[in-house]
């Protein structure tokens, strides 16, 4: 297949001579609508500043992104964050209901709070919001601007342009230090290429080279995907380092790496043939103690795409660590989770949402060696709030008028996958198409079924005339107000990734059930190591009894098809689905399904999409749990 040559696309964009600078930007030049008085204010308490983003999924732009109304914990994440939802969660960290941070942090009065504060995020005002941090803290020279992973993923532009667009937009925001997840899912020279260009640190303790490609015959492609790059450690099969240490205002602060654990597991191989991953918490152990006795560093933090709850037992398990930022599950905290190690030293637990919608930031006093004390605060990116940082602006737009044409390689196999009409087109053209108004907000984050996720089960069954479908239960994806329009760019938000074929198979009735219970066991184990951190399976076209306190093979009951018809075991039924992980599908990409389900099924009298039924799964055993509040389905 064609490639993009990456130094070729940077050049053509002229970055460089797009924009100038930006100038700093104090407290005092903000100002919008419904804005507290400095809301952004916070001198530096200390003499070391960590500032963290996580989990962008390639949103440049602002967003809106609705916060879940349900997220149930088990076991010991039974009411503890990130498991409160709504007026709970206020009540948990101190916020007053009908506030910027009511509406950043919870689902309450969504769409009134949307329309009163606006969009959240976007990178030209994260770059400034960070800027002004800077600023504060005495200078970039005092900070330390960290990224949690899924930055590369998640947008039409990140797609066509193999993540290069995220790479250049985060050299120009500052950023650090990263980790990666679905940085892996681009193919591995692609990758490596990508963390060529980054001008900050690339980790991961846990990403190791296979045996087989250290040692076998694929260690001569091995070693020319390298290219004398420097990034793996062939003695201990490190694909990455495994950890940096900067110096920042006299002290030594050290960032250990971890990649996503389940990589090898949540996507498909066939993107990283010569890594493995894993959550090795022995060897973090190892390493973290390895680190402190002979690299003497001052702070110690986890910069991890784990998951909360994964973060929060090995911050118990691993002595040694003073806090983690960590990402994956999008879980936006705006304190941090307080916990002991096994040696009884506190450290802090941190997960600073998802989509630029959040900025956490931690400042570190230390002194002789020694910290004295710790501050953590996470700040809502209200766009209104924040002027647009020039430079990152202007790369932006400049980068969306780049014309899709055929080098871009939408699929991991063939042009046949081509969508023909968009040759000539700019990204901009493509992404600002209209398609239809909502008739109801859509959404996609909770543990259940969402709105967004309603119509991807319908693009599905509509493209196949099937009697299911089926769809991951990803947590990234947009929200579109009700009553504006549906974009392809929203389409593409819900949809963007390099296996986005679809697929229609056939699979009995047990068969189906089986995967609804091997699905809700990874979500509601009690183990966080046992669980992937995404939510259950979105399933179109039928409904669905769920009690997550129950045993695996206990919890699904009651299944019934949309025309009434009880899920029979032994029958054989048309299942639609995209994403496969174990087999490449050949169906059309999902992002043309969804669009041309939309344009079809709309109202053409009035544009708006209407969506006759929410396949909502009935709830057992739930409505205890401080993580639900306000289903919209039955629940018990």
């Amino acid at each position: 297949m064609p490639k993009i040559d990456r130094r070729d696309f940077l050049k053509v964009l002229g970055i460089g001579a797009a924009a100038g600078a930006a100038p700093m930007l104090s407290s005092k030049a903000l100002s919008g609508p419904n804005m507290p008085d400095d809301f952004y204010k916070m001198p530096m308490k200390g003499n070391v500043r960590i500032l963290h983003v996580t989990d962008v999924h390639g949103q440049l732009k602002p967003v809106y992104f609705r916060e879940p109304n349900v997220n149930l914990g088990v076991g010991d994440a039974y009411g503890r964050p990130p498991h409160i939802v709504g007026t709970k969660l206020l009540d948990a960290m101190g916020l007053k209901p009908s506030t910027p941070e009511s509406y950043a942090y919870t689902y309450l009065d969504f769409d009134a709070a949307a329309l009163k504060y606006g969009r959240t995020g976007g990178f030209p005002h994260v770059k400034t919001l960070l800027d002004m941090l800077r600023e504060q803290a005495g200078g970039r020279v005092n900070t330390l601007t960290l990224d949690g992973g899924d930055l590369w993923q998640g947008s039409g532009t990140s797609l066509w342009t193999r993540g290069v667009d995220m790479v250049e937009a985060s050299n120009i925001l500052g950023l650090d230090v990263m980790v990666g997840h679905w940085e892996f899912t681009y193919k591995e020279d692609e990758v490596l290429s990508n963390v060529a260009l980054f001008k900050g640190d690339f980790i991961g303790q846990n990403v190791r080279v296979k045996p087989d490609s250290l040692f076998g015959d694929a260690y001569p492609a091995l070693v020319e995907k390298y290219d004398g790059r420097g990034l793996f450690d062939e003695d201990k099969g490190l694909a990455f380092q495994p950890y940096v240490i900067k110096e920042i205002n006299g002290a030594r602060v050290c960032v250990v790496g971890q990649a996503f654990p389940r990589t090898g597991n949540a996507n498909p191989q066939e993107f990283f043939p010569d890594w493995s991953f894993g959550l090795r918490e022995d060897d973090m152990i190892a390493l973290v103690n390895d680190i402190r006795e002979q690299e003497k560093p001052d702070v110690v933090v986890l910069l991890s795409h784990n998951g909360m709850d994964v973060d929060i037992k090995m911050a118990e398990r691993v002595p040694g660590l003073n806090a983690v930022f960590g990402g994956h599950t999008h879980d936006g905290i705006p304190k941090p989770i307080k916990v002991k190690n096994v040696e009884g030293h506190e450290c802090w637990v941190t997960n600073a949402g998802s989509n630029g919608k959040f900025v956490g930031v931690m400042d570190f006093d230390v002194q002789d060696g020694k910290i004295k004390d710790m501050t953590y605060r996470m700040l809502p990116v209200i766009t209104d709030w924040l002027p647009a940082d020039k430079e990152m602006e202007a790369y932006i737009n400049q980068m969306r008028q780049t014309k899709y044409d055929e080098k871009i390689v939408e699929s991991r196999r063939t042009d046949a996958f081509y969508n023909k009409d968009r040759l000539g087109k700019t990204y901009e053209e493509i992404l600002s198409e209209k398609l239809a108004i909502a008739d109801r907000t859509l959404y996609r984050r909770g543990n259940f079924m969402g709105t967004w996720d309603q119509v991807l089960c319908n693009g599905l069954r509509h493209e196949y005339n099937a009697d299911i479908a089926l769809s991951a239960g990803v947590r990234w994806g947009t929200t579109t107000l009700q009553g504006d329009w549906i974009t392809m760019e929203d389409v593409m938000t819900q949809c963007s990734m390099t296996y986005g074929e679809t697929y229609v198979s056939e699979m009995t009735g047990k068969a189906i059930l089986d995967m609804l219970e091997g699905v809700a066991d990874n979500l509601f184990d009690p183990d966080p190591y046992l669980q992937s951190g995404g939510d259950m399976v979105r399933v179109g076209g039928l409904d669905y009894t769920i009690d997550p306190s129950k045993k695996l093979g206990e919890r699904i009951t009651n299944v019934v098809l949309d025309d009434g018809r009880k899920l029979d075991p032994e029958q054989t039924y048309t299942v639609s689905g995209w994403a496969s992980v174990n087999r490449t599908p050949e169906g059309r990409l999902m992002w043309d399904v969804v669009r041309d389900y939309i344009l079809a099924a709309k109202d053409k009298k009035d544009n708006v999409l209407r969506l006759p039924k929410i396949n909502h799964p009935v709830l057992h055993n739930v409505m205890s749990n401080p993580g639900i509040a306000d289903y919209p389905g039955t629940a018990t």
